[in-house]
């Protein structure tokens, strides 16, 4: 672990670079082209590609060496915000939806790559509170990413912002490339023989429907997908529904809400992750399953509309703080969940999430900023995040039917072969 403790300051540092990028980037395009429009334009070409990267990110970290497309995705970000700072005025404008294009490819690469090799890397065993160091790590990086951008931009200027984007990148992939890890299961040679003749078999087929067939043979999984997809489209709601609910409380300081509700957020995040590491230090490696992730979405979703349900302050802050505890149950619950299944499926599996994750949130930023011209914040946000509560208890349901059919499968199974493992175990 006292390696990947290193390799959590390092990917700490890059995701510090990617939130501090992501608030001088808009900032910088919106003073470059003096147009609203070209900024929109830039955060819905990252966007797009962050969901097209998703499934190309799952074949690569499946066929490649996970750590070095780790590094290459930190290289080139750094070499974009490099290219970035040396152009010439004139072609800035372009080169920034090229950049666009490299960090939210980069980006969803690395994440896929990263989350993928955690079983590789820590042991199947200790996955749960590698989770919970990476996550917490992250959130960090996004307090003080967002934090301090306006002070970076607005003391030392856009050139200091990108400089010191292009360094956290630098670091990063200095940090990879020291550390002596494995990203990928070891196998024998005579296993790794028979599974090249295997693929060479049925790679085309495999390659398209691949993670479909996975999703098939694992309707829980299957489910929390479509949850997590649901997830995206309520997180768009309240952080599009935020600014205009905060100007309506406070007209005159329209960003102190905002400020109270994210820092509240993350210190709820913070201490649900640090609950989860010490919990699988204690003995809990499996961590929370499907229920708890269940539970905690609906949890935050509720807590979500709460803090927009006009309560006095003390009690939407509050609301905002269960939100990040259940936040951070969930995506412990939903990452170490996808890290039980097999090597050579969890690169699609997460590839695949992060493309419908994406595309929730998305697809979300869209239909809220339509409905906000005709609704209220509240209604809003209870829409979005009532679908996910729904949705919750339809997981509810597809885990009782799943529980009982494997309990009589069980029972008409004879002893000496309950211990074949099957696609429908899910990876128990």
């Amino acid at each position: 672990m006292r390696q990947f403790r290193l390799l959590v300051v390092g990917n700490g540092v890059s995701a510090y670079g990617s939130y501090l990028n992501m608030v001088a980037l808009n900032v910088f395009i919106y003073d470059v082209t003096d147009s609203a429009l070209a900024a929109g334009l830039f955060m819905a070409v990252r966007l797009l590609t962050s969901v097209v990267s998703g499934f190309v990110s799952g074949r690569l970290v499946s066929a490649y060496d996970r750590k070095r497309l780790m590094v290459g995705a930190d290289l080139t970000q750094c070499a974009a915000m490099i290219a970035l700072l040396i152009a010439p005025d004139a072609s800035r404008a372009g080169l920034l939806y090229v950049l666009a294009v490299v960090t939210g490819f980069c980006s969803t690469l690395s994440g896929v790559a990263l989350r993928s090799s955690i079983p590789e890397i820590v042991g199947g065993d200790l996955r749960l509170r590698a989770n919970s160091l990476l996550a917490t790590g992250r959130s960090l990086a996004m307090i003080a990413g967002f934090a301090s951008a306006g002070v970076v931009v607005s003391q030392w200027g856009y050139v200091a912002a990108l400089s010191l984007d292009a360094v956290t990148f630098a670091v990063s992939a200095c940090v990879l490339l020291s550390l002596p890890i494995r990203t990928r299961a070891q196998k024998e040679k005579g296993e790794e023989g028979k599974e090249k003749k295997a693929d060479g078999a049925a790679s085309g087929r495999m390659r398209k429907t691949g993670s479909l067939m996975l999703l098939r043979a694992a309707p829980v999984l299957a489910v929390m997908l479509v949850v997590r997809a649901a997830d995206g489209l309520g997180s768009s709601s309240h952080n599009v529904a935020l600014p205009v609910y905060s100007s309506g409380l406070d007209p005159s300081h329209p960003a102190t809400f905002v400020s109270q509700f994210w820092a509240t957020w993350a210190i709820g995040n913070i201490v649900m992750q640090q609950v989860c590491s010490r919990w699988a230090g204690r003995g809990g490696r499996q961590g929370p399953g499907e229920r708890a992730f269940a539970i905690g979405a609906c949890v935050m979703s509720a807590a979500f509309i709460v803090v927009f349900a006009g309560l006095p302050t003390g009690v939407a802050v509050a609301a905002a703080l269960v939100a990040g505890m259940a936040d951070g149950l969930t995506e412990i619950a939903y990452v170490t969940r996808l890290q039980a299944a097999p090597d050579e499926q969890r690169g699609r599996l997460f590839g695949l999430s992060a493309s419908v994750e994406n595309t929730g949130f998305g697809l979300g930023m869209l239909v809220s900023g339509a409905l906000l011209d005709r609704f209220t914040p509240l209604q809003v946000v209870s829409l979005l995040h009532g679908l996910a509560i729904v949705l919750c208890v339809g997981l509810f349901v597809v885990l009782v039917r799943h529980t009982r059919r494997h309990a009589r499968r069980s029972r008409s199974v004879p002893p000496d072969e309950q211990n074949v493992p099957s696609v429908e175990s899910e990876a128990r």
